[in-house]
């Protein structure tokens, strides 16, 4: 409310002067603190002294501000710098020869109020013409405020008359905008940079889950702005974003109190420098510790904050600082001849009301003249120099100096022409720096990581453990020494900040409903999927033959599953298969060995060594379906069995057509047994094997079988089968099996009354109907079984039928031969059949 009436009245004044109006000062005085005449004058703003508030617990009670006392001892060297880099361009024969530059130097108190009452007097001048006419000197340059908020003020209220600004601390990203602030110039880097870079150090100690504090004002406003914008981009979350200012004691405490209550262990702490002292009092009366506080480069190197008291609070506290510069000569100026020369009250250089009264005034400043322990210690010092020098080369180019000539003393210089030049200046300082004027400072800027720590001896100290440089590539702008850091609390651990921990290999992240998405639960990624990372935000799908482990982190080879030889059910199958081939040789052997017994002759001993041999050829068949498939075995399984069962039923068949026509031959005048004698019974066999045969080499010509990786029934696992290739060549075969099974059944049932001591019929009826019915149940078992147990169903029909036709046809002679040997005679088959002959044909 105060700076409009003030900038009201500067327009009036200036307007006043232009028209040469008698003028009339309104209130009091101000005088700059250090001044020296000259050809050129240049104006400064700086904090040297700033205001104190009541103790913290009658601040909250009665907030009061008190007289502007105590001295800020970094503002007063910037003060320092800058009369020397003056009287050192004064000294120089190349620099501005025979122009001397003065300065005007006030003391804006750390306030707004009273930056702009020193504000419109750096720009007036305090003297008045005796005739009372508006006489104030042209200021050139103005450096300073070391505040954002005084110093966007100030560039506002200078604007229009084009008066140039340099600010060597004014930070704020908002005054990059040329637009706005044409004649605003720094020597310091915006902000934007220094944000970036807490930003990335937050990123890298990998705190997640921050609260952020920042002054009520252009400084700590854009500041933190810019850095939560970063901040967001890079994955880091904030708790709570509060602000404050030191003119409202319940703000601060509702900070304390949110920083209190709050989880997140890591504080950026955007603020000024006066701002910060009201917080660290707060904090300290209650005793609130345990916080890591990312500092900004306003307090972060505050000497005076650094305190017994404050360290409780602040110790391990980190933050960024502009690198100390090393300016010659400027330690033994400020011993001695700046207190011989610049400042008034050392050594009187006029008896005036004026200077009279800034000795009273400033007293407190004379007990500043033997401490120099921290000159080597000033940062911003240097900042100073370059404005300072900045002005220096404008000034040389627009007056024409050269080094052979004095400068053109009679060109009139006016402060637009300054704005100008300070455009185009492009030196480099006896520092080895560099300097030119872009939008955002004097140069990129390289910054110290500094360390707030605790020497054995107990006392404190701002240790360097790394350093931001912008100029460099963003993959090399950071450098870390983590093992000299102290953290907050005197910890050598870092500490934790985040909203929840993070999210194991084999998990992956899912945010929480109405809250950041720093805030998640860890949820196992599902079967198949995998992630490999901490903190993944999705889990991958593993490629077609792989499958996720058990702690879902890796893609591992799905397991391949097919009937193998050694597990158990493989071993119960080659079991029964090599049983069943045992018992059939035996028999074999057995009826081999009683080829001339009647029992042996009568039952057609050609097919039935046939019939042995085929069952033999069935029982070694199955075991080509146990085993890796592979393209050979895949094609062998199918064809053998389709062709030796085939040879099997045949062989059935044709015994019961011998028994059939046998029967027939029996009959008075029958001599059918002439057109089915032993050449017929080989021929009908053979024929209808060749049929099977054609049917599965036209299989294997057209579309063979083949092994095949079946991931659709099983998402885990891989099934490898044998695929049938062509269903229709498969269900051919199996059709014509069936196909002369049914008609072997249907002629044996015919024959089943038949003589039992002439012919089998009735236990080949029984083998067919064992035969059919396992087929007939092996059609549905086998399409619905999964896997290897789709080959474990096909074993066990082929077993089952095979032990079916074997122990049905052969059982019973078998047990004549062996326990029954008095039943094996001709005589006894021959009485048996003609009685029941007799019987039924009588």
């Amino acid at each position: 409310m105060l700076i409009f009436p003030y900038t009201l009245l500067l327009f009036y004044f200036f307007y006043a002067k232009a028209e040469n109006t008698l003028c009339r000062e309104m209130g009091d005085p101000k005088y700059p603190l250090l001044y020296e005449d000259g050809d050129i004058i240049i104006g400064g703003l700086f904090a040297i002294h700033r205001q104190e508030t009541l103790s913290s617990f009658e601040f909250t009670k009665k907030p009061q501000l008190l007289s502007c006392s105590s001295v800020n001892l970094r503002d007063f060297r910037m003060a320092q710098i800058m009369t020397f880099a003056i009287q050192e361009i004064n000294k120089s024969g190349t620099l501005l020869p025979n122009i001397y530059i003065g300065y005007r130097i006030y003391d804006t108190c750390g306030s707004r109020m009273s930056s702009m009452s020193a504000n419109m007097a750096v720009m007036n001048g305090p003297q008045f013409a005796a005739e009372d006419k508006c006489n104030g000197e042209t200021m050139h340059t103005i450096i300073g405020d070391t505040e954002s908020s005084t110093t966007v003020t100030l560039s506002r209220t200078t604007g229009p008359f084009k008066i140039p600004v340099i600010s060597p601390l004014a930070a704020c990203e908002c005054l990059s905008n040329r637009k706005d602030y044409p004649s605003f110039f720094r020597t310091i880097a915006s902000d934007y940079h220094y944000s970036e870079a807490l930003a990335y150090i937050v990123k890298h100690f990998g705190w997640s889950w921050i609260g952020a504090v920042n002054s009520d004002n252009d400084y700590g406003n854009y500041g933190m702005a810019t850095f939560l914008k970063i901040a967001q981009e890079e994955g880091i979350c904030v708790e709570y974003s509060v602000k404050f200012t030191r003119t409202e004691p319940e703000r601060i405490k509702k900070v304390v109190d949110m920083i209190k209550q709050g989880t997140a262990k890591v504080i950026v702490a955007f603020i000024s420098f006066l701002d910060m002292g009201l917080l660290i009092d707060q904090l300290s009366t209650q005793n609130i510790t345990g916080f890591q506080i990312i500092g900004s480069e306003a307090w972060i190197t505050a000497k005076d904050y650094i305190t017994q008291s404050s360290f409780r609070v602040l110790g391990g506290s980190l933050g960024f600082a502009i690198k100390k510069i090393h300016i010659e000569g400027f330690s033994d100026y400020v011993i001695k001849a700046f207190w011989d020369t610049a400042f008034p009250c050392s050594q009187r250089k006029e008896n005036s009301s004026q200077t009279e009264l800034n000795c009273i005034r400033n007293q407190d400043l004379l007990l500043l003249k033997d401490y120099n322990k921290d000159v080597p210690d000033q940062r911003y010092s240097s900042n100073v120099y370059k404005a300072v020098y900045a002005v220096a080369y404008a000034l040389h180019n627009l007056l024409k100096c050269t080094e052979q000539e004095e400068c053109k003393k009679s060109l009139p210089i006016q402060p637009h022409q300054v704005v100008e030049g300070l455009k185009n200046v492009n030196f480099t300082i006896k520092t080895g720096d560099h300097v030119w004027f872009n939008s955002t400072g004097a140069t990129l800027p390289q910054y110290e990581l500094l360390n707030w720590q605790q020497d054995s001896d107990g006392s404190f100290q701002f240790k360097a453990v790394g350093y931001y440089e912008a100029s460099l590539p963003p993959d090399q702008r950071f450098v870390l020494n983590t093992e000299n850091i102290i953290w907050a609390g005197g910890q050598l651990q870092k500490p934790r900040s985040v909203c929840s921990e993070s999210c194991p290999p084999g998990t992956r992240k899912a945010v929480q409903k109405g809250r950041p998405v720093c805030c998640y639960d860890c949820i196992q990624c599902a079967d198949g999927e995998i992630s490999n990372e901490t903190d993944s935000n999705n889990c991958m799908q593993c490629p077609g033959e792989f499958w996720s482990n058990a702690e879902k982190n890796k893609c591992v080879l799905k397991t391949v599953e097919f009937l193998s030889f050694t597990e158990v059910m493989g071993i119960v199958l080659v079991f029964f298969s090599l049983f069943g081939l045992v018992i059939t040789v035996l028999v074999t052997v057995l009826f081999y060995s009683k080829k001339d017994t009647p029992i042996v002759k009568a039952n057609n001993s050609e097919l039935s060594f046939l019939l042995l041999f085929s069952l033999t050829l069935c029982f070694l068949c199955s075991l080509t379906f146990i085993g890796r498939p592979t393209e050979w075995s895949c094609m062998l399984r199918h064809t053998a069995f389709g062709i030796t069962f085939v040879l099997c039923i045949s062989c059935v068949l044709g015994k019961t057509i011998v028994v059939l026509m046998a029967f027939k031959a029996t009959l008075p005048g029958s001599n059918v047994m002439k057109w089915f004698g032993p050449p017929q019974q080989r021929l009908s066999v053979l024929a209808f094997t060749l049929i099977q045969v054609l049917i599965c080499v036209l299989w294997l010509t057209i579309y063979p079988p083949f092994p095949y990786k079946n991931m659709k029934y099983y998402k885990e696992k891989i099934i490898l089968e044998c695929s049938l290739g062509s269903t229709v060549g498969f269900w051919a075969v199996l059709g014509y099996i069936g196909l002369l099974a049914l008609f072997c059944f249907i002629l044996a049932f015919l024959a089943r009354t038949l003589p039992d001591n002439f012919n089998e019929a009735k236990f080949i009826t029984f083998s067919m109907l064992i035969f059919c019915a396992v087929w007939i149940t092996f059609i549905p078992a086998y399409v619905s079984s999964p896997g290897k147990f789709t080959v474990a169903v096909e074993i066990f029909a082929i077993l089952a039928s095979s032990f079916g036709l074997l122990f049905c046809i052969f059982a019973p002679k078998c047990y004549v031969i062996l326990f029954k040997p008095e039943q094996n005679t001709k005589h006894n088959l021959m009485a048996k059949t003609q009685t029941k002959y007799c019987l039924e044909y009588s």
